[in-house]
């Protein structure tokens, strides 16, 4: 079970890092162009460009600090930890469908089994959190029932 906590966490960790990466990348681009692009006799194009280009970078950091505040919500989590209740790092197993608490980062596979990482801020995971095994919630008018927690 906790080579299953593990293989969850490393895909969480490479969602994390994806992520990161393809904002730097953006930021990077966006920088080298706005550097690259010198000014020509149509000086209002020129400045609406790098306006442009400013925005998008602006962009491009917002989603690299979100992708850090992922990385700093994983880093709390760990994988090794076992126990009864529900709480971040805690794979659930229920009757509706497997979940993994710890940040939300969509369908993971381990496997033939599909789990989904869920943060403990999301409508789901703060009803799981302090939740045992033979537990119920319900979501959307959707019962589930926790059968598992790891």
């Amino acid at each position: 079970m906790k080579e299953l906590k593990r293989q969850l966490y490393n895909q969480c960790l490479d969602y994390v890092h994806k992520r990161m990466e393809a904002a730097q990348l953006a930021i990077d681009e966006a920088q080298k162009a706005s550097n690259d692009d010198t000014k020509s006799s149509a000086g209002d194009k020129y400045e609406t460009g790098r306006a442009m280009m400013q925005q998008e970078t602006g962009r491009n950091r917002l989603q690299l600090d979100e992708a850090n505040k992922l990385k700093v919500a994983l880093n709390r989590v760990n994988p090794a930890h076992t126990g009864d209740t529900i709480e971040p790092g805690s794979v659930v197993i229920t009757d509706q469908g497997n979940f993994y608490v710890a940040i939300s980062a969509g369908a993971l596979r381990v496997g033939n089994d599909t789990y989904f990482a869920v943060s403990p801020a999301s409508p789901i995971g703060v009803l799981l959190t302090g939740k045992k095994s033979g537990e119920k919630i319900i979501l959307n008018s959707k019962p589930y029932a926790i059968t598992m927690v790891i």
